[in-house]
């Protein structure tokens, strides 16, 4: 799984170091969408995280505001016993 997540993750550091510099620094949100991509990648593994920056991506566009959009937390799904115990 680690090979797969660097294999995806690899395309995106190559964008940040040698074609994000090109041009100036125009993304709307905070952390930038490549920033988005390998963190997401890495908290939520290579599917669900290339899911997630697909969808960041979709949203930058001129008639979205932007702004600060952090990678959402991993949930935890309870085990059977904590679900036993709450009832």
């Amino acid at each position: 799984m680690a090979t797969l997540r660097r294999t995806i993750q690899a395309p995106i550091r190559v964008y940040r170091k040698y074609i994000s510099p090109i041009k100036p620094a125009t993304c709307r949100f905070y952390p930038t969408c490549s920033a988005y991509a390998l963190e997401a990648i890495e908290v939520h593994g290579p599917l669900k995280g290339s899911w997630l920056a697909a969808k960041r991506i979709a949203r930058c566009h001129p008639f979205h505001p932007g702004g600060l959009d952090p990678v959402p937390p991993l949930e935890e799904h309870p085990t059977k016993k904590d679900s036993a115990r709450a009832t």
